[in-house]
Parts: structure tokens; C-alpha cells; sequence
């Protein structure tokens, strides 16, 4: 189990880094953008993602240790890796185009993939879905708050 789950978390860091030096954010810009005065719980959201991406890194050991190297769990792994992009794309994505809408549409789109994901992974082991709830819980949540941030940013012209 210590041996799949560090390869998954070696990859996904991979993954992460990757996209990273490919399409780097402008954060700066991001920074910039207003917020809602709601918005209260900012400094909690990188250590929420991080909370999320461990235990979606946990789901997928548990989905290997459940039927390893099967060609369904070899497809479900590369679904892993969709979601992760879809999740990594939202910042590099928004602030590349400068259009929040585009942000929330990006979540939007990781959510949706996020279900399917989960609907596939829970036949296999429920244990490996129950460790991305956190992520379906959370994504709609920060979903919205871009939405409202869009509200709040028009796109530039």
C-alpha cells in the first residue's frame, strides 16, 4: 500500500509540476481581482486543496490495492489524472485568459468530472469514493465563489 501510494503521489506531483512549467498563472493578476466580503476563509483554501489532493492521492492507493493492474483500474488511474488536470487547469486557465467566467467554467467542468469519477471508482471500492467526497463537497463551493468573483471582475476588453 506505502509503495502505490507513493508512486501515485510521485505522479501526481509530476503531473502538478508539469502543467506548472507549461502554462504558468499570472497571479499577480489574480490577486488583483476583487473579492466578496464573505470571502472570510481565503488563507484556509490552499491547505483545504491540499487536505483534497491527499486524500484523492489515498482513494486511488485504495483502488489500486483493491484490484491492482487491471485494465479498468489502469483506465480509472488515468481518470485520476483528468481530474487533476481539470482541478490544476482552473488558475492557468483563468488568469492566462483574464476572464473568471472562464475559472468557474473550468470548476464546473473539474465537478462534473469529479462525479463521473467517483461514480466508477465507488463500484470498486467504496472506501476509494468515500476518500473523494471532500472534493465533491468542496469543488461546488469554490466554484461558486468564482462564479461571484466573476460577478465582481468583468472580463477585460
Amino acid at each position: 500500500m506505502i509503495i502505490a501510494w507513493f508512486a501515485i503521489a510521485v505522479i501526481c506531483f509530476v503531473i502538478g509540476f508539469a502543467l506548472n512549467k507549461l502554462f504558468p498563472a499570472d497571479y499577480k493578476w489574480f490577486m488583483r481581482l476583487r473579492r466578496p466580503r464573505w470571502l472570510t476563509f481565503e488563507g484556509a483554501i490552499p491547505f483545504i486543496w491540499i487536505s483534497i489532493f491527499i486524500c484523492g492521492i489515498t482513494s486511488a492507493a485504495f483502488l489500486w490495492q483493491a484490484q491492482p493492474a487491471t485494465v479498468n483500474t489502469w483506465l480509472l488511474m488515468v481518470s485520476y489524472g483528468i481530474v487533476e488536470i481539470a482541478i490544476l487547469a482552473y488558475t492557468p486557465v483563468m488568469t492566462r485568459l483574464r476572464n473568471v467566467r472562464v475559472g468557474a467554467i473550468v470548476g464546473a467542468i473539474g465537478f462534473i468530472l469529479g462525479v463521473i469519477l467517483t461514480a466508477q471508482v465507488w463500484q470498486v471500492s467504496s472506501l476509494a469514493g468515500w476518500l473523494l467526497v471532500p472534493y465533491l463537497l468542496w469543488s461546488p463551493v469554490g466554484t461558486y465563489v468564482t462564479w461571484v468573483m466573476a460577478r465582481l471582475n468583468p472580463p477585460e476588453i
